[in-house]
């Protein structure tokens, strides 16, 4: 009979704990949802007129789970390819149209 009555104390006292811990916990959390990740790198974001050297310069920080590193680095690296080629065709029309010259304006 004493060992029933220690394991009906033992359970009690657990039980106890437990319900007073999710209250605890309930408390802290006032509805809110998950608790906001504390960032510990700068965001990763481009500059409005990112350019092919912006995207070298990315970092992403490491996850236990995420994107394949292999891929992110590949899209990456087509990404500052097409960009060169767009700023190199860019300035090769930027100068042409100062070679051109500003024709005259045709007189009405």
């Amino acid at each position: 009979m004493s060992f029933f009555l220690v394991f009906i104390a033992i359970a009690l006292v657990g039980a106890v704990l437990f319900l007073g811990a999710g209250m605890a916990k309930s408390s802290r959390d006032s509805g809110a949802g998950l608790d906001e990740p504390v960032p510990n790198l700068p965001p990763v974001l481009l500059p409005a007129g990112a350019k092919a050297s912006d995207v070298d310069r990315v970092r992403f920080a490491l996850g236990l789970r995420g994107y394949r590193m292999d891929q992110v680095d590949e899209v990456l690296d087509e990404l500052r390819d097409q960009l060169t080629i767009q700023e190199k065709e860019i300035e090769r029309l930027k100068r042409a149209l100062e070679t051109a010259g500003n024709p005259e304006e045709p007189k009405a």
